[in-house]
């Protein structure tokens, strides 16, 4: 099924982890030309070095995504080697989990900053040419954690603050062509929840909990992306799809 992608440029944050990488690749597969970016410019390259083995086009950039002038440097190295982003994934994130009580300041600011921060400054970045163009995508990474999860309140507030940022930027720029959605993964497996002491734990749990018996898979969440990425959803905007297995 052809997704009207073909030829576009498609701009991932935070496409050294796995979602991300899962991302970057179901983009390129559908024939995005696809812009990987990270705070870790090896993990970037690494990942679009595999996209080109296989035949798509990517390029791999550094990006800290809390800094307008690392983010202005990085969309002005796009514009040189490949184009403007048609479509922007809004990916960075990470988690640092604690109790309110024990939460230091900081380990607030870094998620908060990450995931928000992260999708105001790309955001504001990316859409003066999709304006232009009258055509643009803008899918920001969201999690069923917005409902709220206990230890991880500065998680819960950032990913459901992405979810407001998401209904504004559809409300703002639908009339320009351009649709913002988000897509709201639950407990994924990949590495970063492979590594974690009671990974063994969240498989049973998740077999005996979960309507759908099983965690879920990097290519769960680049489905849902890609079609929301694509011209196929071109009358969806200001949603959230949650791809959580049935938990809520």
């Amino acid at each position: 099924m052809k997704l009207g992608i073909e030829g576009k440029t498609a701009l991932v944050t935070g496409a050294g982890g796995g979602l991300g990488r899962a991302i970057a690749e179901a983009l390129a597969t559908h024939g995005a030309t696809v812009v990987t970016a990270d705070i870790r410019l090896g993990e970037a390259q690494a990942v679009a070095e595999g996209i080109r083995a296989v035949g798509g086009r990517a390029l791999g950039v550094a990006m800290d995504v809390t800094d307008a002038q690392s983010v202005a440097d990085a969309f002005g190295s796009i514009e040189v080697q490949a184009d403007q982003p048609d479509i922007l994934i809004n990916n960075a994130g990470f988690t640092r989990d604690n109790r309110i009580g024990n939460m230091p300041e900081t380990d607030w600011d870094a998620v908060i900053d990450v995931v928000l921060k992260g999708a105001y400054l790309c955001t504001r970045r990316a859409l003066p040419a999709m304006i232009s163009r009258g055509w643009g995508r803008i899918v920001s990474i969201s999690s069923r954690a917005h409902l709220g999860n206990p230890g991880q309140a500065n998680y819960s507030a950032a990913k459901a603050g992405l979810l407001g940022f998401t209904r504004a930027m559809a409300l703002e720029n639908g009339k320009f062509g351009v649709t913002a959605n988000a897509v709201a993964p639950g407990v994924i497996d990949t590495m970063a929840v492979r590594s974690l002491p009671h990974y063994e734990r969240i498989i049973e749990n998740a077999k005996a909990s979960l309507p759908i018996r099983r965690l879920g898979r990097p290519e769960d969440i680049s489905d849902a992306v890609l079609f929301l990425a694509s011209q196929r959803s071109s009358y969806i905007t200001g949603e959230v799809l949650h791809v959580t297995g049935g938990r809520y």
